[in-house]
């Protein structure tokens, strides 16, 4: 197909508000370090009102991965909703400014555009506490068959399932992407959002969703175990391809009766470890879409999650295509 799309994501639009404060800072405002919380608008003025000097950049997790398979080179495409609103307009030309296309209806009443206020403590360690504002008026409306058909993946964010009409919109996307013949990936996002969502997800791995990206407390959680292998083994049954981050223990990825041990990419100081799944989601995906090896896969992730925890925010500096040269190669 000559008008052919590497990645389609759908997810929570979300303008990113970063700021670095003390540990103190999340004891002071109950929070607990490393999660996503969600939080109503109230809660969200009141988290703001009390941050330092900060960062704004439009972001959502799916968003960042969307990003970074267009500074692959990819061909990418974004779903998610945001208001007729200042953070609206700032989230829309930022990603579209990526070389992303986006073409989602902006909503034009209900709350605001969604943000994510993000507390980056001394050891790059991020807490988020997210108000989803617009991004819950996503709905099954949204989704446009052609431009799923087109999608060689299409990448779902776990996220997305807090809100229900979302949910509905996740559903039919999966069911629209498998009619033509395309491939299904999912984040599980966060161990929180798992908690809130295990049935469903257990569900989706089960019977629609041909790759699964998650973290070793994501992966753990989804299982209900606390051994890592033990979740290792049960995902193998459950899905065609998984690929599971570590941390600074690089990640595992396994399909095909293959298993891929992939060692981190090592970087001079981790500043911000925010957008390190997403990007290695990225570069994951990006290979995957041009039917690169496992392994290769893998490395190209590890190398996109180097790149964004090298500096503050959760989108890469540096075209990941021109850093990813030899392995593109």
């Amino acid at each position: 197909m000559a008008d052919e799309i590497d990645v389609i994501g759908i997810g929570n639009a979300l303008v990113d508000v970063l700021c670095h404060e003390s540990e103190a800072f999340l004891d002071l405002h109950g929070l607990v370090k490393g999660t996503m919380h969600l939080v109503d608008e109230a809660r969200a003025r009141q988290i703001y009102d009390a941050m330092g000097p900060a960062v704004e950049v439009s972001g959502g997790s799916a968003a960042n991965t969307i990003v970074g398979v267009a500074s692959f080179g990819g061909r990418a495409h974004y779903v998610g909703k945001v208001r007729d609103d200042q953070l609206g307009e700032v989230f829309s030309h930022d990603l579209r400014a990526t070389g992303v296309g986006y073409t989602t209806a902006t909503a034009t009443s209900g709350p605001a555009t969604g943000r994510c206020l993000i507390v980056v403590t001394p050891d790059a360690q991020r807490t988020m506490s997210t108000y989803l504002g617009a991004s819950t008026q996503l709905g099954p409306g949204d989704v446009d068959p052609r431009l799923v058909a087109r999608g060689r993946i299409l990448y779902l964010e776990g996220y997305l399932f807090d809100p229900p009409a979302a949910q509905d919109a996740f559903r039919v996307a999966a069911g629209l992407a498998h009619a033509a013949g395309r491939k299904v990936a999912l984040t599980l996002s966060d161990p929180f959002c798992v908690d809130r969502h295990r049935a469903a997800f257990l569900d989706l791995v089960e019977h629609h969703v041909d790759v699964l990206l998650a973290n070793e407390a994501e992966i753990c959680s989804l299982y209900q175990v606390r051994d890592f292998d033990a979740a290792l083994q049960r995902v193998r049954r459950h899905c065609e391809i998984a690929a599971l981050t570590r941390s600074a223990r690089g990640s595992v990825v396994v399909g095909g009766g293959e298993v891929h041990v992939v060692d981190a990419q090592p970087v001079e100081a981790v500043v911000d470890t925010t957008g390190a799944g997403d990007l290695y989601a990225a570069g994951f995906l990006f290979g995957l879409s041009r039917g690169m090896s496992l392994a290769t896969c893998g490395r190209l992730g590890s190398l996109a999650a180097a790149e964004v925890i090298s500096h503050v925010g959760a989108r890469p500096v540096a075209p990941l295509g021109d850093l990813a040269g030899a392995l593109l190669a």
